[in-house]
Formats: C-alpha cells, structure tokens, sequence
C-alpha cells in the first residue's frame, strides 16, 4: 500500500462508530457507520480496526488516522479516562489501535471534535471565539479559540456534561415536585445532578415519563401539545438556559454551535435565547445559538482535521 495519502477520521460514538477518508484537498472519499458495540473493550477495538482496515483496502490508499472518543486520554497515564462508555476507561486505547494498525493515532475528545469542524468549516466558520455543545446519549462540549482548541492545563476544558446544573428549580413543570432537582439523578462519574443527567437525550425522556430513552419522541409530542412531554420539553428549555447562560458568564463566546440529536429541535432556538437573558450577567447578550451546518458527521471530520491537510 502506498504512503499516506489520506485523512482518515474515526468518531466512536456511544451507538455508532463512523470512519471518513478526506483527500489531500480534503474532499469527502468516502464514509461508512456501524452501531458500536456495548460493554465490550475487545469488541470496540476490533471494530475500529475492521472499519479502517476495510476502507482502506476499498480505496487502495493509507491514511493518517486521527479519533474522537467519549472521554479524553489522561495526561498522566495515556489511559482513557472520563468515558460514557464506561467499558472504556482504564484502557490503553492509543496504544492498542497504533499496534493493531501500525501507525501513530492522534486521540481527542469527541465534542472537541466536534467544535473545531463547526468552527472552521461549519456553523462557527469566522467568530473568534465557539462553544460547541453536544446534545447525544451524553453531554459535552468544546471550546475553540481562534480557529484552536482550547485543552486546558489538565485536559478537561469543555467538559461542560459534567459541572453541576446551576439555579436548582424551586418547582417542576412537569410534575409540580418541589425542589425537584436537587439532589439531582446519579451520574456514572460518581456525582449527583451533572449537567449530562439533565441534558442529555435520555435525561430528556426520563424526565417525559418515557422508559425507551427516545428524546426525538419527545420533542414531537411537545409541539402537538401533549401535556407530559410539552412540560418536560420547557424544564428541558430552561435547564439549557441556566447551563449556558454559565457559560457565557465564564467564557462569553461568540457563537454556541449545538450538535447531537437533540440539537434537530427548532424550539431549542427560538426559546433558549430569550430564556437566559434572565441569567446571564450582562444588559443584553450578543452569543449566538446557532445549529450546526455539518450534521452527526461534524465530529468524524473533526476527528481526519486532527492531521494537517
């Protein structure tokens, strides 16, 4: 096989892992999904080397690979740390994958990923400052400056999911419970009330009452009018406020870029604006709340981004 003459991006998801190949004019060659596997490390490894192996060998050239996973890899010990996929942490992924496929692999978190192809290429293409947010089977986000991301002293900048819901809710529209957030859901970091147990797609559908983690339902119920989900939906609006509204305090970025799938919902941008004005400290609020332009594929191309064109 000849050098590398492609960028070969992996996005591991907590459903699907997806592999692209961009050209050196970082063109899209070609891409391929499969659900990823649950609760087994091995089976996660192997089907990332079957995905970049395959494609390949289907386009008869080699890639420098880069990846977004769930997590991020500790400064400290190069194991992955900080994963949803909590079959993952503990592992030596890099290490295993540059084994198994004979070359470096560059590693980094899958909402960085995220928010640097939405920066640069996407909805956040020319503001100076971007907070891309991931609204999925979990929540996170990324923050890039300039056109880079910013990591932070200890690897951790972005994550968002996993600061604490600010302003506790006095009472809940959906069920009338007083004090209903505190002390919040049990998170798998070891925490209580995380912003990844309020805001994410399955937080969204327990909060509606639903058992099958099916946000998207949700939303549609709530915009024709079913009481149980038009109520969650609204505490769902006002939580997203509050925890954005955080970080415009913190950070005041020009733009926040929402992905994942709860990122589809129109009422998302037409009320969370004018909801945090209420919590922002400031007389008026310049962000923008913008949709991301490159779909569920911004972070896949994130991740080929993290080798040079």
């Amino acid at each position: 096989m000849a050098p590398a003459s492609l960028r070969l991006g992996v996005d591991l998801g907590g459903t699907k892992i997806e592999i692209a190949a961009l050209g050196p004019d970082g063109a899209l060659l070609a891409r391929r999904r499969v659900p990823a596997p649950q609760g087994s490390y091995v089976a996660t490894v192997q089907a990332i080397v079957e995905l970049v192996e395959g494609l390949e060998a289907e386009l008869g050239a080699r890639g420098t690979l880069g990846m977004g996973i769930p997590g991020a890899l500790s400064p400290a010990t190069g194991l992955v740390r900080n994963a949803n996929s909590v079959w993952l942490i503990g592992q030596p992924l890099r290490e295993d994958l540059e084994r198994r496929l004979g070359r470096e692999l560059r590693i980094e978190n899958d909402a960085n990923c995220f928010a640097i192809a939405e920066a640069q290429d996407g909805a956040g293409a020319g503001f100076p400052t971007v907070f891309g947010v991931i609204l999925g089977t979990g929540c996170g986000a990324g923050l890039v400056v300039n056109g880079a991301v910013l990591r932070g002293a200890n690897a951790i900048a972005g994550e968002w999911g996993h600061n604490p819901l600010p302003l506790f809710a006095d009472t809940d529209t959906a069920t009338g419970r007083v004090n209903p957030e505190w002390p919040g859901e049990a998170c798998y970091c070891g925490h209580r009330g995380c912003l990844e147990t309020w805001l994410s797609g399955p937080a969204l559908a327990r909060t509606a009452g639903r058992t099958d983690r099916d946000s998207a339902a949700v939303v549609a119920a709530a915009a024709a009018g079913e009481p149980r989900a038009a109520a969650a939906m609204a505490d769902y609006i006002d939580r997203l406020a509050r925890a954005l509204a955080s970080v415009i305090n913190c950070f005041d970025p020009h733009a926040i870029v929402l992905g994942g799938g709860l990122s589809n919902a129109d009422v998302l941008y037409e009320q969370v604006p004018a909801r945090w004005a209420r919590y922002v400290f400031a007389d008026s609020v310049g962000t923008r709340l913008l949709r991301n332009r490159m779909g569920d594929s911004a972070g896949v191309f994130g991740a080929a981004r993290l080798w040079p064109g």
